[in-house]
């Protein structure tokens, strides 16, 4: 999914924290399928605050920040915004409480015409409340109805809303350094590169705490613009888009797979013999299982900033762009673009398959099934397999 979003600066707010649903009935929806997938929506994995699971949903950013900020068509920001302001904002929003979605009618009733999809966690501008029903904006679906009782609004919505969003900082200078501490003086903890985005934990005047493989770390405000992120509302037109153009790419995937292929066996390269092996169940694809079996082989070998040779030295975008390369699939070298690639994988890693991209803050790996992944970490470690949990997932994405 495209992902589209505003920006409204105010104060900060922390960041966002896994929150369960209710159960549904009549007007909220369950499915296998669960949310939809694609851009830089926030999907919520059921096991991990998933960044995408949601993809492919729109996301609303509220910008809480009062660094220098960039004005876009698609971005709305106001530039100084007081705290007070900030709760009637988040007062005004309905967010969902379901287990998956529930519906967006056309009119304030069960027989109105489904215009679109309110999904968990997400949120919505509400315009009016009529018997039961609350009168919504959210994304590209303006003026459709949601039943009141599988939402939340007014004060209940102010601290929840806190919870559901997630803080980003983007860095905006062609390489940052991350410190251990909120001072020039303090250690460099790792680096990273321009227009990484990374989950936001603390802040201070001048100074916030993000989340990079390497740990916490400090970044100074001069060098990254924040925003908080919301998902919004899909319309039925958007969703059929969507699904139609992950279908797409994923069979264009395929055939680029099979002709690379087709052309030249697999390289076999590796420095040492990796204990684990590639777990598949009934159903992995046999081409997302090559590619696990395939990455695997370069476990041991080194980690290097900004590197993409599997070999002599790679990050970790690196890695899964070269890796991919080899089945003749293109892929950015960015951790940050990865979680829009392909399509989303709802539901978590109980549905995750060997070869899916999970996404993290400034970081990214390759899932080997059993709950672990193969990642190019630190230069410390090198490539090594790791569990896939052992931090928060922002996104799961399947390219075949």
């Amino acid at each position: 999914m495209v992902s589209r979003s505003f920006r409204i600066t105010a104060c900060a707010l922390a960041a966002a924290m896994a929150f369960s649903g209710m159960p549904m009935t009549a007007e909220a929806a369950s499915s296998a399928s669960g949310m939809p997938s694609g851009g830089v929506g926030l999907s919520l994995a059921n096991n991990a605050i998933a960044l995408e699971n949601i993809t492919g949903i729109k996301s609303t950013n509220f910008n809480v920040s009062s660094a220098k900020m960039n004005s876009t068509a698609a971005k709305t920001e106001v530039k100084e915004v007081k705290e007070e302001t900030e709760e009637d904002l988040f007062r005004n929003l309905v967010i969902a409480q379901v287990n998956n979605y529930v519906n967006v009618r056309s009119i304030p009733s069960e027989e109105g015409e489904i215009i679109g999809k309110l999904y968990d966690d997400s949120v919505g501008t509400l315009l009016e409340e009529e018997n039961g029903w609350y009168k919504i904006k959210s994304g590209s679906v303006d003026g459709g109805y949601v039943k009141a009782e599988y939402c939340v609004t007014g004060e209940d919505a102010v601290e929840l809303a806190k919870k559901v969003g997630t803080r980003f900082a983007t860095v905006t200078t062609v390489t940052l350094n991350v410190r251990k501490e909120p001072s020039l003086d303090a250690p460099i903890l790792g680096l990273v590169p321009i227009e990484e985005e990374l989950v936001v934990q603390d802040e201070t005047e001048g100074w916030v705490q993000v989340d990079i493989e390497e740990g916490l770390g400090w970044v100074s405000k001069d060098y990254v613009t924040l925003h908080t992120e919301f998902v919004e509302a899909e319309s039925k037109e958007e969703e059929e888009a969507r699904l139609a153009k992950e279908a797409e790419e994923r069979r264009k995937a395929r055939e680029a797979a099979a002709k690379a292929q087709a052309q030249s066996a697999p390289a076999t390269t590796q420095t040492t013999a990796p204990a684990p092996v590639v777990v598949t169940n009934e159903n992995s694809s046999e081409m997302g299982a090559a590619v696990a079996e395939y990455a695997l082989q370069f476990v041991g070998n080194p980690y290097v900033y900004g590197g993409s040779s599997l070999t002599n030295g790679t990050d970790c975008s690196g890695f899964v762009m070269s890796v991919y390369a080899n089945f003749g699939v293109s892929l950015p070298h960015s951790s940050s673009s990865d979680r829009s690639q392909g399509a989303g994988v709802e539901g978590g890693l109980d549905n995750a398959q060997p070869g899916d991209i999970i996404c993290y803050s400034g970081h990214v790996g390759l899932y080997i099934g059993d709950g672990q992944i193969v990642h190019a970490s630190t230069k410390k470690t090198g490539i090594i397999v790791s569990r896939a949990d052992y931090k928060r997932i922002l996104a799961i994405r399947r390219i075949f």
